[in-house]
């Protein structure tokens, strides 16, 4: 059974009063950071801001946009591919989802863009920001949207969020990849991405990132798990940084209405998963630069809630066993069923052998992993949903990078001697291939294995080859010794705090969401928030979960609702009531209805409050 010991509450609890104290004061809203490698493009004609030209048939296209020579792409086809990368990662574009119908646009918006890399105080390494003007900006009603990616994005990683719902309302939307993003770092090349997305080499002076390594380190450096910033305690700041960004290229690309200040141009911040995470960590920051919030599905971590590191290690290490527990008819495929069973009956096998779960069965296993998780908070519709996470093995991914951000560890320093690299499909090590790199800042995710980058795993051992590398992880955060304390430190300085008062917020977040489950998250957060009586509201949406693209799989489509419209109407909600129209929407539980097989999706279906 997995609990957190005593020794670990007591030393996270040491370790919050000591992220509290390190944080210092917040930064004012007159305070103006030095940006730098800047950088505009004009997006007009058959290359928008929206869409990079593509519409939504290219959006939907299977095969990405092509690079005229792959292995040195220009920063305009990068550009291209990472917007179609990033829409399709987080929107459901599938035929019969509504996105275009029902809700969302992916109308042609021509305008301007800029770029630019930042750092927060103290940091090793800069955050991406940028901005996109459109040329049909409303000087007369000033407005930026201010997004942070999704996930450990790039930085056009909440275009289909922000963009899609300022741009064509003449509004401004910044962007930031809040210090993670995919400027991997290739170790044995000695080349990274520049601030145009191409690669180039060691020294080059326009890198985006540039690891502190050994000489003769090889494999590949992640931005996310490398730093040695642990970004994460800083997001509040990349939005705020992102903010000021946009102020500042807006009185370059609107000269007549300069000076934009935080006092003339009203700033909505709005972002899901991380990227909810990191809107309601800006909306606690000091200074009154900051209009309204709103937070998608937040991975947010408040006293009383469950950190990310914590619940991801136990599900990587439970999860698997207990699913087998629950009809396999009540959970959507993929992952297919018949294909993960035997290796979730091996994890129980393992689990009742460390002595982590009880049973002579299976099915006595199961039961014994599914009570600790049910006890321990996790819903059923969580773990029905979660099931997607283990049978990818989301929860490793998550749990190999974070720890090493958390702990603030460098290339080949992971405590449980995890790394990154191209790999060979027995999964040998091997150099990356000048194709592989260029696609890396496009195409990937901010957090392998993908796109040719794969995790390198020290600890295998047959039969069960990934169970010491987790409990090793899982240590990390209920153990002891000096990792331990380091990477429990780091997760204490990501707490958030209370939104200002009067701020404006709004929480959405799908009761069904299995990788940042609400219990966990947005319902502590509610909670602290309404009894101290800040503005915030809070939408319970059921049947939805976290991932709006796997409704692109029918299963998935059949069971689940998609949770950007809620976003959307939300913003919606929020800038009528900075207009003085309406009054902030009530607290909500939203009874929706799932479509079924085979059916297009209604404004029935979604049942969205009026």
């Amino acid at each position: 059974m997995i609990r957190i010991p005593a020794n670990a509450a007591t030393a996270l609890s040491l370790a919050l009063l000591l992220g509290a104290c390190a944080s210092g004061p917040q930064r004012s809203a007159t305070e103006a950071p030095m940006f730098t490698s800047e950088r505009s493009s004009d997006h007009r004609g058959s290359d928008d801001l929206l869409t990079a030209g593509l519409g939504l048939d290219g959006l939907r296209a299977m095969v990405p946009p092509a690079f005229a020579d792959a292995a040195h792409p220009t920063a305009a086809e990068l550009r291209r591919r990472a917007i179609w990368s990033n829409w399709r990662g987080i929107a459901d574009l599938a035929p019969g989802g509504g996105y275009g119908t029902l809700y969302g646009t992916t109308v042609a918006v021509p305008g301007r863009e800029f770029s630019a890399l930042v750092k927060v105080e103290g940091a090793s390494q800069p955050h991406r920001v940028l901005v996109q003007v459109p040329d049909a900006f409303d000087a007369s009603r000033r407005c930026v949207v201010v997004a942070p990616a999704s996930g450990s994005r790039g930085v056009y990683g909440a275009i289909s969020i922000a963009g899609a719902w300022g741009l064509p309302k003449g509004c401004a939307v910044a962007y930031t990849d809040k210090g993670a993003g995919t400027d991997y770092f290739d170790l044995d090349a000695q080349v990274g991405v520049r601030a145009d997305g191409t690669t180039g080499a060691l020294g080059d002076g326009e890198l985006a990132f540039e690891p502190d390594a050994p000489v003769a380190a090889s494999g590949v450096a992640v931005k996310h798990a490398h730093s040695k910033d642990n970004p994460e305690a800083d997001w509040g700041r990349h939005v705020k940084q992102a903010a000021q960004f946009a102020l500042h290229a807006l009185d370059e690309a609107v000269p007549d209405a300069a000076p934009f200040t935080f006092d003339n141009t009203r700033v909505i911040a709005v972002g899901i998963s991380n990227g909810g995470g990191a809107v309601l960590r800006a909306a606690e920051l000091d200074g009154d630069w900051l209009d309204a919030v709103v937070a998608g599905e937040p991975n947010v971590f408040v006293e009383g809630g469950r950190p990310l590191y914590d619940f991801a290690t136990e599900a990587a290490l439970l999860q698997p066993c207990a699913l087998l527990h629950l009809a396999p008819e009540s959970m959507a495929q993929p992952p297919m069923r018949a294909q993960v069973e035997p290796l979730w009956a091996l994890r129980c096998a393992s689990l009742k052998a460390a002595g982590l779960v009880s049973g002579d069965s299976v099915a006595e296993q199961a039961k014994s992993a599914y009570d600790t998780m049910r006890a321990n908070g996790w819903t059923d519709e969580a773990q029905r949903s979660g099931a997607a996470s283990s049978g990818f093995d989301l929860w490793r991914s998550v749990a190999v990078t974070y720890a090493s951000a958390y702990g603030r560890y460098g290339v080949g320093e992971h405590p449980c001697g995890y790394g990154f690299s191209a790999q060979n499909a027995d999964f040998s090590t091997r150099a990356a291939t000048a194709e592989e790199r260029a696609a890396w800042w496009p195409d990937a995710a901010g957090i392998p294995p993908g796109n040719g980058v794969g995790i390198i795993d020290s600890k295998v051992v047959p039969p069960d080859l990934t169970l010491p590398g987790l409990q090793c992880l899982r240590a990390l955060w209920d153990g002891q010794g000096g990792d331990a304390d380091r990477v429990r430190q780091g997760i204490a300085e990501t707490r958030a705090s209370l939104p200002r008062e009067g701020l404006p917020v709004i929480v959405v977040h799908g009761l069904d969401d299995g990788l940042i489950p609400p219990a966990f998250s947005s319902a502590p957060y509610v909670a602290a928030a309404q009894a101290a009586g800040r503005e915030v509201r809070y939408w319970q949406v059921e049947n939805a979960e976290h991932f709006d693209a796997f409704l692109g799989f029918p299963d998935y489509a059949a069971r689940y609702v998609p949770s950007l419209p809620y976003v959307y109407a939300a913003l919606d909600r929020v800038d009528a009531y900075l207009d003085g129209n309406a009054p902030l929407p009530a607290d909500a539980v939203i009874a929706t209805t799932p479509r079924g097989a085979g059916k297009a999706l209604e404004a029935a279906n979604l049942a969205i409050p009026r």
